[in-house]
């Protein structure tokens, strides 16, 4: 397999940036499929959360296809599953919610991990987030804490969640070769699509909206979640500790 060097992925990231342009109407489809459907209004809220992750990575396959590249992770690398993960009150719950639909046996296992992660990971947690996820020093500073997504597997080294992990996990990709990321906490290397956030929270954040003006129980705090951000691991302890329960 052929590695590109650094300079062949900046030449290839400005072709998107200059040549390519997003169709947002991926996403409306998925809005518009939804509402129009008979469902249920979680089942119409947790797919829509779920397709329209899911068409962030399709979109990212599109530009790849367009740029001629290919990434090169693998699975059970988990290098970036040590990075901050930031994500809004309304994609925790969102996230949550689909956890508690898995089956019996995986949302367990996933509980069970918890209940030793925390304790385990207690002094970085504390250090971790208190830092200031706005500050462009803290992505740095976090990863080099070493410290685990709660979603992370500690046997496989994969996601417990992964078809609905969150956006920032999507995003970031490495086209070169996979051993930078071993090799450096922060390499210039891996490539982020990490603007594609905005196309995925305006589609979930339109589908939620049309359902709550239509009088339809939303099961979140709407608007105010939406606009709630903090770390990820600090979403789990809140869930943990009952806060969200009432979703």
């Amino acid at each position: 397999m052929r590695f590109l060097k650094h300079e062949e992925i900046i030449k290839k990231s400005e072709v998107i940036n200059q040549s390519y342009e997003v169709d947002p109407g991926f996403f409306d489809q998925i809005v518009d499929d939804l509402l129009d459907s008979e469902k249920e209004t979680e089942s119409v809220i947790l797919e829509g959360f779920e397709r329209l992750l899911s068409e962030v990575d399709q979109e990212i396959e599109r530009m790849e296809d367009f740029a001629a590249m290919k990434p090169n992770c693998f699975m059970g690398c988990a290098f970036c599953c040590y990075f901050p993960i930031v994500i809004t009150k309304l994609e925790a719950k969102l996230l949550f919610k689909s956890i508690e639909q898995f089956s019996e046996g995986r949302r367990e296992k996933i509980f069970k991990h918890w209940d030793t992660y925390f304790p385990a990971q207690e002094k970085k947690l504390q250090e971790a987030l208190s830092m200031d996820y706005e500050d462009p020093d803290t992505k740095l500073a976090y990863k080099r804490l070493n410290l685990p997504c709660p979603m992370l597997d500690p046997e496989t080294q994969l996601c417990m969640a992964y078809e609905v992990r969150p956006i920032p996990c999507r995003t970031y990709l490495n086209y070169s070769d996979p051993q930078v990321c071993a090799d450096h906490d922060m390499p210039k290397e891996p490539f982020s699509y990490e603007f594609l956030y905005s196309f995925y929270f305006s589609s979930i954040n339109e589908l939620i909206q049309a359902l709550y003006e239509n009088g339809e129980d939303v099961f979140v705090d709407y608007p105010m979640d939406a606009w709630q951000y903090d770390y990820l691991p600090a979403w789990i302890q809140k869930y943990k500790e009952g806060e969200f329960y009432e979703i």
